[in-house]
């Protein structure tokens, strides 16, 4: 088993290298490669140094299995014929594909099947708030459809990438020591501060960002479903947290939801209110699962559940997902 990383400098890239470590991902061969002012970076994987190759249009995917790439939409979708040419398949963690009728959007708790219906050889990982909402919804749905869905998101500063990061820990130093804040990757301050605005606003003055978790849901949920989001910024480094109101067809019990979700694999519940016992980002980074908590009858809804969650954006909401559906092809027969 050949695999390729591109974009393996950036976050998800970096990502990538320590998951298929920790997961102990059957490869022979792993073949990493950027852009030109990445090419010659070195990184350690598994003891051996690998040095990252420049991306260019050839035959450099022809002895490819897996290309997992996070290089940006732009890139994806200049470079996704030269990857998958000569039979890879390429999981692609940008949105340059999401929306294409033939091109699959996969998490594998809830539709590893559709991963089989590939006919550009190209599977497309959904949006990071989307992964940990359709988890968490998949055990309640299996108990009766869900039929209406109301989400807020607490979005991490490394949901705009690295460079989201280092501003958030830049104006932290800066307002610690009393200095002006300039804000660049963000629109406004987000040390001391939130901002309820992610990506840009579309003609119903939602945001894309918000518009992806209902486009998305309903592709991968297969649904009918509607979702209403409202996105926020907020200055924590790693995780994104969510509260999520869900309708059903018909009633369902705390208990019997909690079951569910106690036993579906990728969910982990902290649920223990009189303990102050629930999910957060402090606790969350750098973990597999997606974690619920705060479960309860929604007040205001016969029919309704709401819950928190948290996950961590760069792995489950990324990296570790791309490579749990690379795991589900090798394990069912379906690579090349």
């Amino acid at each position: 088993m050949k695999v390729a990383v591109v974009g393996a400098s950036g976050a998800v890239g970096q990502e990538f290298l320590r998951v298929l470590e920790e997961r102990n991902f059957p490869l022979t061969e792993l073949v990493l490669f950027g852009s030109s002012r990445s090419a010659g970076n070195e990184y350690l994987f598994k003891g051996k140094k690998l040095v990252v190759k420049e991306l260019k249009h050839g035959d450099d995917f022809k002895d490819i299995d897996i290309a997992l790439t996070s290089a940006g939409a732009s890139i994806s979708k200049e470079f996704a014929s030269t990857i998958t040419k000569h039979g890879a398949i390429m999981i692609d963690n940008s949105s340059a594909f999401r929306y294409d009728d033939d091109v699959p959007l996969v998490v594998p708790e809830v539709n590893p099947e559709d991963a089989l219906n590939r006919p550009r050889n190209i599977i497309a990982n959904p949006n990071c708030s989307t992964i940990q909402m359709v988890v968490a919804m998949k055990p309640i749905n299996d108990l009766s459809k869900i039929t209406k869905v109301h989400v807020a998101t607490y979005q991490a500063a490394s949901g705009a990438g690295a460079q989201g990061i280092a501003e958030l820990e830049e104006q932290i130093k800066q307002v610690a020591n009393g200095e002006e804040v300039k804000p660049n990757k963000f629109p406004y301050q987000l040390a001391m501060n939130i901002i309820p605005h992610i990506d840009v606003f579309l003609d119903n003055d939602y945001t894309k960002e918000e518009m992806k978790m209902n486009w998305e849901t309903k592709k991968i949920m297969h649904t009918d479903a509607e979702v209403s989001a409202t996105c926020v910024r907020i200055p924590v480094a790693r995780a994104h947290s969510e509260a999520i109101w869900v309708e059903t067809e018909k009633e369902l019990s705390v208990e019997e939801v909690r079951n569910a979700m106690e036993n579906f694999e990728g969910i982990t519940v902290v649920d223990n209110p009189a303990a102050k016992e629930y999910p957060m980002p402090l606790f969350v980074s750098g973990k597999d699962d997606v974690y619920v908590g705060r479960l309860r009858k929604d007040t205001a809804s016969k029919n309704g559940l709401t819950f928190w969650c948290v996950g961590d954006q760069i792995k489950k909401g990324a990296a570790l997902n791309a490579v749990q559906i690379a795991e589900w092809l090798i394990k069912t027969g379906n690579v090349k």
